[in-house]
């Protein structure tokens, strides 16, 4: 009875502009809310680490265990996925020295490998295929792996290639851009086109994050990593609270 009801309901949202909006602002967030605990609060990339990969335990427990979607859980959800995504990639570039390139293409192989045993074993990596528990433990593990790439592509767009944060910035707006071209003007899958503007707004929010709150000297704005914060999580406590929210149609 319980697992009929539940393949009744996606677990996730419909994705619309405002979908695209929030998960941005998530992902900024999850920027600056990452760099604000291992960097203003001194406490390390491996502190914060765990710190986030608690709350982000909890987080995905309880959204796997809801049994309809929750707009303000599961945006929570994606903002412990992306402030650990920040903090695990950087650990991983910078302490433990495998670098932003190295780290990139580990992480795009752990997608890649998600994103195939997810479609072995359930025949789809659609969203609106989110109505049972193992379909969600695989969207949230390739989310994961998507939010630390995107960290770690992001860093080695703006610091390695050499464009700087806006640049960066602007590289992965005209990507995203390109991918809404091919969505109205193409027949490729629009699983494949969600999937990849799922990930190239985590890259986008990276170097954004880092143009807001790095030092002038380095080409940021040296906004209060704290105020950046609390701006960007008030505006997605705002989107949810003002604007329709719903669960995404079997079939889309």
């Amino acid at each position: 009875m319980h697992s009929t009801l539940e393949e009744q309901y996606s677990k996730v949202p419909a994705v619309t502009l405002i979908f695209w909006l929030i998960k941005i602002a998530a992902t900024t967030l999850g920027e600056t809310g990452g760099d604000a605990v291992s960097m203003s609060m001194n406490l390390g990339y491996l502190v914060g680490t765990a710190i986030f990969a608690a709350i982000f335990a909890v987080a995905v427990t309880a959204q796997v265990s809801a049994r309809r979607y929750q707009p303000l859980l599961y945006w929570v959800t994606i903002i412990a996925t992306t402030t650990v995504g920040t903090t695990l990639a950087d650990f991983a570039d910078r302490s433990l020295g495998i670098g932003y390139a190295g780290g990139s293409s580990l992480l795009l192989t752990l997608l890649c490998i998600s994103l195939f045993v997810w479609h072995r074993a359930m025949g789809t990596v659609s969203v609106a295929s989110i109505r049972t528990k193992k379909a969600e433990v695989f969207y949230w593990v390739t989310i994961m792996f998507s939010q630390t790439l995107g960290t770690a592509l992001g860093d080695w767009t703006a610091d390695t290639a050499g464009l700087g944060y806006t640049n960066g910035a602007l590289v992965f707006g005209m990507l995203l851009a390109m991918l809404v071209a091919a969505y109205y003007w193409s027949r490729i899958s629009r699983t494949t086109l969600f999937w990849a503007a799922f990930i190239l707004t985590r890259p986008l929010g990276a170097v954004v994050g880092d143009l807001l709150d790095k030092p002038v000297a380095s080409g940021g704005l040296a906004l209060s990593r704290y105020t950046a914060s609390t701006v960007l999580f008030s505006f997605i406590l705002l989107s949810l609270c003002l604007l329709p929210q719903r669960a995404a149609e079997k079939g889309h």
